[in-house]
């Protein structure tokens, strides 16, 4: 219990530290008012946006369990998407909200190594997709960003991504008696399955198709309300410049991304020019829109008690 108070704690130091670090930072008068002059027409495109994230989420988490020989229905997996991205919503960084997501698809009636190995994996294809995406589009918006290491940073990070991945890949690769162990033979189940979602072409490739589709519809939705502000940001800047907030968002360091997401999202497009209070209402703009598409899976987890095995619940 007192391990649970500590760590929320200092979830909750962090993110007052950073919400207080932009109150010197910011003028949120001038973001207050930014924020509530936005066209409620590109909020709600922005809004419609995050509808088409779920699905999409949904595909990408389908295609990770067929590849490692598991399956859930669209709807049942959009579902137990929505469950976990409620949660993830009320507990720090992302992590909780895949816990809870791994325990509802056990109950739901996936084994218990198909249900931690494929929101893992699927998690996994979502961080590669993210760092390789900024990697590539990072060339277009080179004549705008100042020329600093910090550009190698994603490039750097793909590569590492790539190499961990090659190395979770080959944790069977075990001497035999090793295997006796329960923890062990999970590694070897998740090693395995690493194999079938990324060094299988056929399954590999739509994975991370689908991941990459993801993330370009997160930077639509940040770009959507960009316009709805009339910040001068285009689909490029979004393309390269919300990965990056993104990330820092799921990092488990603050409740729900509050607070860290803001400041990343104030420092990455203050290097093209936006205006800190523009940034700083387009994330909380963002942060509002990602917790309203959310709420759904509160309800749904309120009724996960009627829950019926998967045979019954098929698309």
């Amino acid at each position: 219990m007192w391990k649970r108070l500590a760590n929320w704690a200092i979830k909750l130091g962090l993110t007052g530290g950073s919400l207080a670090y932009l109150l010197h930072k910011v003028d949120l008068d001038a973001a207050w008012q930014a924020g509530r002059n936005i066209s409620p027409w590109f909020f709600l495109l922005a809004m419609g946006l995050q509808v088409v994230q779920v699905a999409i989420c949904a595909v990408r988490w389908q295609a990770v369990l067929r590849a490692i020989g598991a399956h859930l229905g669209f709807l049942r997996a959009a579902e137990l998407f929505s469950i976990g991205n409620f949660f993830g919503q009320i507990l720090p960084g992302a992590v909780g909200g895949d816990a809870i997501r791994m325990l509802a698809t056990r109950r739901a009636g996936l084994d218990l190594g198909a249900s931690i190995n494929s929101v893992l994996l699927e998690r996994a294809a979502t961080v590669y997709a993210l760092v390789l995406l900024t990697t590539l589009a990072e060339p277009a918006l080179s004549g705008r960003l100042p020329e600093t290491p910090a550009i190698w940073l994603f490039p750097l990070l793909t590569l590492g991504a790539t190499v961990g991945l090659i190395v979770q890949s080959q944790l069977d690769r075990v001497p035999e008696g090793w295997r006796k162990s329960r923890i062990v033979r999970g590694f070897g189940q998740l090693a395995a399955d690493t194999r079938k979602c990324f060094f299988r072409p056929r399954t590999g490739a739509p994975i991370l198709v689908i991941a990459l589709i993801g993330h370009i519809n997160l930077a639509m939705v940040v770009w959507a309300l960009a316009l709805g502000l009339d910040a001068p940001v285009t689909l490029v800047d979004c393309l390269v410049l919300v990965p990056p907030v993104i990330l820092v968002a799921t990092l488990p360091i603050s409740i729900a991304g509050w607070g860290a997401r803001e400041v990343a999202m104030v420092t990455v497009f203050g290097l093209i020019g936006v205006p800190s209070a523009q940034a700083t209402a387009l994330s909380v703009l963002f942060g509002l829109a990602t917790l309203l598409i959310a709420l759904p899976g509160g309800a749904l987890w309120l009724m996960e008690r009627r829950i019926t095995p998967i045979e019954e619940n098929q698309d």
